[in-house]
């Protein structure tokens, strides 16, 4: 029997890959998106959250098997931690009751490699207190200050996110209602919004010196998306609150083998 899966980002890149697999799938997929999409809303407001998830819940008949959140942008901008973190920790919030009416509700999203790069640990403090006014003023202090500042938002919208899914998946309100929730944490995806970058020379050495891949180089937005739809099928039972590196090794590379001494 098919399931019910809400893509958010489904416009575009790593969420348009996704919707089109589990559509080959042969499941039902509600697309959310600025525009093309089944739900056409800003996740980078409180009222379009609102809005796309009520009517993302009407489309689905009041039951949702699954949440993919892959919205996401990357410009060092304040309106980065809107819709990187607010605009997926919101919407979840608002969909959570009409997950968990599923027999196998779950929800995935998409954090980043860059949540492991320096960031604004105010902003991020902000974020996870909810306070979205705080985290923008922040944001707009630091995207004041020019590109090399600002681009700290997106690392910080990323870590936040992280640790929100830390947090959140193991409350009564998810594990407890037997909802699995995870992230995955991309390396360099070859998609629209990493096509800039990638173009030149300059550009792919600058990305594989932050984020180093020893495995099959970047990664095509499949290898995101084939995981995404694994961690919320019926078959993940148990894994709950991981940030999922999916990067070609790049994870290891950076915090090496051994991450685990911080508490001996």
């Amino acid at each position: 029997m098919a399931r019910t899966y809400v893509v958010t980002g489904s416009a575009s890149g790593i969420g348009a890959t996704t919707a089109k697999l589990l559509n080959e799938r042969g499941e039902r997929v509600i697309g959310v998106d600025l525009r093309g999409a089944d739900v056409e809303a800003d996740l980078s407001t409180s009222q379009g959250r609102i809005d796309a998830a009520a009517r993302a819940v009407e489309l689905a008949g009041g039951t949702i098997d699954a949440v993919i959140a892959c919205a996401g942008i990357s410009a060092p901008i304040p309106k980065t931690i809107s819709v990187n973190y607010f605009g997926v920790t919101e919407l979840l919030q608002h969909l959570r009751p009409a997950l968990a009416k599923s027999a196998a509700p779950r929800a995935a999203v998409v954090s980043s490699m860059a949540s492991l790069q320096p960031n604004s640990p105010e902003m991020v403090e902000a974020a996870l207190s909810g306070d979205e006014a705080e985290a923008l003023r922040i944001a707009e202090g630091l995207t004041a200050q020019g590109p090399e500042l600002g681009y700290l938002v997106y690392p910080a919208s990323k870590r936040a996110l992280a640790r929100w899914v830390r947090r959140t998946s193991i409350t009564p309100e998810w594990a407890g209602a037997g909802i699995p929730l995870n992230a995955v944490a991309p390396g360099t995806v070859v998609t629209p919004m990493t096509a800039g970058l990638l173009e030149t020379a300059e550009g792919r050495a600058m990305v594989d010196a932050a984020v180093p891949m020893p495995l099959n180089g970047h990664q095509p937005p499949e290898s995101i998306a084939n995981l995404l739809i694994w961690l919320t099928s019926v078959e993940n039972s148990h894994l709950a609150g991981q940030v999922i590196y999916d990067d070609g090794g790049a994870d290891a590379t950076l915090r090496g083998d051994d991450i685990w001494s911080w508490n001996d």
